[in-house]
């Protein structure tokens, strides 16, 4: 069996394993599921009358706010998933079963495969569970055609390969499960400061250039044009650079990390 095959085969066993964790211990993907849902549903039947004012004009309507709202917050439930997954590692890591594993004859890199493939499936059904609260409660794709659908979906499932790398980079230099989840808490944090809730212009002048070009901001007003048929501008490309540069960071930084962690 080729070397190829072989880490192919150990990584699949892998993603088995997490999927299966996963599966017995839920009570961590769900308590971070929360944190989306209630923020979706706090501003959408609290301030979304309210904020939605100031959101293209007219009077208040709160079905136009859903549209609006929608897009940020998947983008924000793939940040919250993968909190998860720094976490896991960092039990891997702190608890002895990474050291198990380097006495077995498998592809050392499938452990870090294993992990982010988990994580990447369990944040776009994450992304699924949110977009159907979010159609139950009024949210509409108004015009989006197949390809942009398509598109949409590329662009979740780059983005949680992207934060996800990341995550795997922090649960690695974290000393225990609890710093991995505090040091994963930016990417909850970083979908408040962007456009997820209101528009970048309405921020403070010095704070706008700090809201607009944060990896969030841009890949949400790409995801909106895709779904809402709004204009999506320089977004697009910035989206993609955001995504490509952070799993380069992510996968080099974790990668290092973890092999010099099991030399």
């Amino acid at each position: 069996m080729s070397t190829l095959a072989l880490a192919a085969r150990d990584s699949s066993t892998m993603l088995r394993r997490n999927l299966l964790h996963a599966r017995r211990y839920p009570s961590l993907t769900l308590n971070l599921l929360l944190t989306p849902i209630m923020l979706l549903l706090l501003f959408v039947f609290i301030f979304g009358d309210t904020l939605s004012a100031g959101i293209g004009g007219g009077p208040p309507d709160r079905a136009r706010y859903i549209a609006y709202l929608v897009p940020g917050l998947l983008l924000m439930t793939i940040g919250s998933t993968v909190i998860g997954t720094a976490v896991s590692v960092s039990n891997d890591m702190t608890e002895g079963i990474v050291a198990r594993f380097r006495t077995m004859a498998i592809h050392r890199g499938s452990v870090l495969v294993g992990h982010v493939a988990g994580s990447v499936l369990q944040s776009v059904l994450s992304v699924v569970l949110v977009g159907a609260v979010g159609v139950a409660i009024g949210f509409r794709s108004t015009g989006a055609t197949a390809l942009d659908w398509l598109a949409a979906f590329g662009l979740l499932a780059l983005f949680a390969l992207a934060l996800t790398w990341i995550a795997v980079g922090m649960g690695l230099v974290s000393p225990n499960a609890e710093a991995a989840s505090n040091n994963a808490m930016p990417l909850i944090v970083l979908p408040l400061l962007s456009s997820a809730f209101v528009p970048v212009g309405s921020m403070p002048g010095w704070f706008q250039p700090i809201a607009e070009y944060q990896p969030f901001t841009p890949a949400i007003e790409t995801l909106r044009g895709l779904l809402l048929g709004t204009p999506i501008g320089h977004n697009g490309w910035l989206a993609v650079a955001w995504c490509i540069g952070l799993t380069a960071v992510g996968y080099f930084w974790a990668t290092a990390k973890f092999h010099n962690g099991t030399e």
